[in-house]
C-alpha cells in the first residue's frame, strides 16, 4: 500500500483524487501497488461528499502520517506550497506537483533537498497540461543535444486567439467567454500577460538545456494587444497569430522570449487551437518532434500529475536525478542582442511620405493595407535585434506622416 496525500482541492487536486479512484485498478495493474489518498489538505469543508472523511485543514496531519509517503502539490503560488513541499520532503516523502510557478521560483532549491533527502520531486503536469514533454525530455531524447524548444504553452491565450481569428471578435469579448467557460481564471493576468507560459519556457529549457533558465530573465509579452485589425493583416498574410514560447542556443547564451507571433499557415504548430498547447523540439541527432494535447483542465493535468506517482511507486523509493543542473545558471540574451523580425503596423497623414519614412528607416519592405482599414498599412522588417527595431520605431514615431504605430508583432520564421 502507498499512501497519497492531497494538499489543495480545487481544481487539480479534485481531479487528482478522480484519477487515483477512477483508475484504481489500471494504476493498481501498472504498479504492481494499491494507491490510496490517505488525507486531503484545503480551507474550505465539503459536507456531502466522500472526500470529508479523509479531509484535514491541518498541513502537520498529512506531514506526520507514516502512511503518506507521496504528497501531490496542487495548490498554485508559491507560498505556503514551497514550504509545505520543502518540510515533506525533509520528512522523507516525495513530492510531485503542477505548481509551475513554484517550481520556476523555487525548483533548484526543492531539487537539491530531493536529492540530499534520497525522495524524488517531479513536476511533469507544471508544463503543457497532460503533455509528456518533461518525461521526454529527461529520457526519450537523453541522447541528443537539443538546441531549440518552442510551442504554444497556454490553453487560455491559444482559446481567446482561436476565437478571434474565426469569429472576427475583440479580445475583451472572446475573454469573457473563456472566464465562462472556466479556461480563464477572474483575474486572468497570469495567462493574457504572458507569464504563464514564461515560467513554463523556463523550466522546459532548464531541463532541456540541462541548467537554470530564469524565468525573471526572459522578455515576455502578452496578448491584450491584440486586435481584430492585426488578425485580418495576419489573414492577407496566410499567417496566423499565437503566444509562441521559445527559447534557443546561440554562441553567446540563450534566446528565449514570450510574445504574439505571426506564423505561416503551414507551421506545424499554426494548426494548434482552442485550449490545446503543442511544444516543439529540435535535437542535433533525432532532428524535430512535436508534442501535442490538452494544455489545461482538471482532467488533463490530474493526468500528468498522478503519472508522476505512478513513476515514483514504480522506481520503489529510488531517487531518480532530472537533467538539470541546478548549482549552473545559464546567461539569457538581453534584448540588444535577441535577433527578431517583426510585424509593424502605421496609421498614417500621407501614405508617400510615411512609406518613405519607413524604408529610410528599415530598408526595402513590402506594404500590405486591408480594404476598409483606410490611412494605415502594415510592413514585416528585415531580421534585426530587438532592441535596434525599437529604437527604429520611437524614430519613425517622430515622423511627420506618421501618425500613429498601433502594433509590434514579433514574426516566427
Amino acid at each position: 500500500m502507498v499512501g497519497v496525500g492531497i494538499l489543495g482541492y480545487g481544481t487539480v487536486g479534485s481531479g487528482v483524487y478522480e484519477v487515483l479512484n477512477v483508475n484504481k485498478d489500471i494504476i493498481k495493474r501498472k504498479t504492481g501497488e494499491e494507491i490510496e489518498v490517505k488525507k486531503v489538505l484545503d480551507l474550505r469543508s465539503f459536507p456531502g461528499e466522500d472526500i470529508e472523511s479523509i479531509l484535514t485543514h491541518n498541513f502537520e496531519d498529512i506531514l506526520n502520517d507514516e502512511s503518506i509517503n507521496i504528497v501531490a502539490e496542487v495548490m498554485g503560488g508559491v507560498e505556503p506550497a514551497f514550504t509545505y513541499s520543502r518540510l515533506a520532503i525533509e520528512k522523507g516523502k516525495s513530492v510531485v506537483t503542477s505548481n509551475k510557478a513554484l517550481v520556476a521560483e523555487k525548483g533548484t532549491e526543492l531539487l537539491k533537498l530531493a536529492e540530499k533527502y534520497n525522495v524524488n520531486y517531479f513536476f511533469e503536469a507544471s508544463c503543457g497540461g497532460t503533455i509528456p514533454i518533461i518525461r521526454s525530455l529527461n529520457t526519450s531524447l537523453t541522447s541528443d543535444d537539443v538546441q531549440k524548444i518552442e510551442g504554444i504553452l497556454n490553453g487560455t491565450t491559444n482559446f481567446i486567439l482561436t476565437k478571434m481569428a474565426e469569429e472576427g471578435r475583440d479580445f475583451g469579448e472572446v475573454l469573457k467567454e473563456a472566464q465562462k467557460l472556466g479556461y480563464a481564471e477572474a483575474d486572468p493576468t497570469a495567462d493574457v500577460e504572458g507569464h504563464d507560459a514564461c515560467r513554463k519556457i523556463a523550466i522546459l529549457s532548464s531541463v532541456a538545456f540541462g541548467a537554470t533558465v530564469d524565468y525573471k530573465d526572459i522578455h515576455t509579452e502578452g496578448i491584450t494587444k491584440i486586435t481584430r485589425e492585426d488578425i485580418q493583416y495576419a489573414n492577407k498574410l496566410n499567417c496566423v497569430i499565437k503566444l509562441i514560447a521559445e527559447s534557443e542556443k546561440t554562441p553567446s547564451g540563450i534566446a528565449a522570449r514570450v510574445a504574439p507571433c505571426l506564423i505561416k499557415r503551414d507551421h506545424p504548430l499554426a494548426a494548434v487551437n482552442n485550449a490545446y498547447n503543442a511544444i516543439f523540439v529540435k535535437g542535433n541527432m533525432s532532428g524535430e518532434t512535436m508534442y501535442y494535447g490538452s494544455g489545461a483542465g482538471k482532467l488533463p493535468t490530474a493526468a500528468a500529475v498522478v503519472s508522476d506517482i505512478i513513476d515514483i511507486v514504480k522506481r520503489k523509493g529510488v531517487y531518480e536525478p532530472i537533467d538539470w543542473d541546478v548549482n549552473k545558471n545559464l546567461p539569457v540574451l538581453s534584448p540588444e542582442k535577441s535577433a527578431v523580425k517583426a510585424f509593424i503596423r502605421i496609421g498614417f497623414e500621407n501614405k508617400t511620405e510615411a512609406e518613405k519614412a519607413v524604408c529610410d528607416m528599415f530598408g526595402d519592405v513590402k506594404f500590405t493595407v486591408i480594404d476598409g482599414l483606410n490611412n494605415e498599412f502594415a510592413f514585416i522588417t528585415n531580421q534585426e535585434t530587438e532592441k535596434s527595431v525599437y529604437d527604429k520605431i520611437n524614430k519613425l514615431k517622430t515622423a511627420s506622416a506618421v501618425k500613429e504605430v498601433f502594433n509590434v508583432i514579433h514574426v516566427e520564421e
